[in-house]
């Protein structure tokens, strides 16, 4: 496996994204309805999704015996994420809500081998290894917190798993649809059951959103709802499973530093040894792997990857 220039700055792209998010979440929810911020920051995301979605002239349609399937990758990628994670944040700082929402690589490794026969290579087993290394390293000073509020963490890790157990659906699927067409049909099927949660158990906490609130969501709107999560979904469906997961690992750390710079949230040494630990995993599927073979025309050696 080898990846392109193409996925390597996307992953780039989308781990700024995504790591920058954590503390713009925790400020945009902190005194603001969770399932509420998140539906107004997807329906805002929508448009700038379809538009880019045109624009590929992508052929939306998926056929009726892929309904099913649609909703079954569109509960374990999208919807039990989207809502389990942001009401869990609420009892987390934003950096340890990250670390725990991206043990979903360890959780990939783990349904891999346990659902579909998965056999981690030695490079790959090493970089789980290390993930899972990093993430108690950086829980090491939240036990007692958590502790406190098991639930935050509970969620995030329910969260997690069912989103590792989409990603490996998700790589999988027969479904014929285009990965732009799964995207819209998703987001938009996700939108709309957090709007209808928001208003069943969120309606007696509405009110207008402050102008941070605002730029919270415009920020998810934008860079989460409009680019980050198709990339995923185009990164989750054409690599293999180790390689989407694990290459995302520098993302918590991100959250985790950006956290304690804007949330004044604090750093300890573990947080500095589990950057390596995330460096060891992301190497795991990202370093070039060259090996030596004879080439048939010419006798002489030639790299692949």
């Amino acid at each position: 496996m080898s990846l392109s220039r193409r996925h390597l700055l996307l992953l780039v792209l989308l781990t700024l994204a995504w790591g920058f998010n954590w503390p713009v979440m925790k400020l945009g929810v902190t005194h603001f309805p969770p399932l509420t911020f998140r539906a107004l920051s997807m329906w805002g995301g929508l448009p700038i999704l379809w538009l880019a979605v045109r624009a590929m002239k992508s052929d939306l349609a998926v056929a009726r015996a892929d309904w099913p399937e649609l909703a079954k990758l569109t509960l374990t990628n999208m919807l039990v994420w989207h809502v389990v994670a942001i009401v869990a944040l609420q009892a987390l700082s934003s950096g340890r809500a990250a670390i725990l929402g991206y043990t979903m690589p360890i959780f990939s490794a783990l349904w891999g081998r346990a659902l579909f026969g998965d056999r981690l290579a030695a490079r790959q087993l090493v970089g789980v290894m290390a993930a899972a290394v990093g993430v108690a390293l950086l829980l090491w000073h939240e036990l007692g917190t958590m502790a406190g509020r098991p639930w935050g963490a509970l969620g995030m890790l329910l969260a997690a798993a069912v989103w590792a157990l989409g990603t490996q659906q998700l790589r999988r699927t027969h479904v014929a649809a285009s990965t732009a067409a799964l995207t819209w049909w998703m987001t938009v099927a996700t939108t709309l059951v957090m709007t209808l949660l928001a208003a069943l158990l969120e309606h007696d906490r509405w009110r207008a959103p402050t102008t941070p609130e605002l730029l919270t969501m415009a920020y998810n709107a934008v860079l989460i709802f409009g680019f980050a999560q198709p990339v995923w979904l185009v990164l989750a469906r054409g690599l293999p499973p180790a390689a989407s997961t694990l290459s995302v690992m520098m993302i918590p750390v991100l959250g985790t530093i950006s956290g304690a710079v804007a949330l004044k949230e604090t750093l300890h040494w573990q947080d500095g040894a589990a950057i390596v630990l995330m460096g060891v995993a992301i190497a795991s599927v990202l370093w070039p792997r060259r090996f030596t073979r004879v080439a048939a025309d010419t006798g002489r050696p030639s790299p692949t990857p």
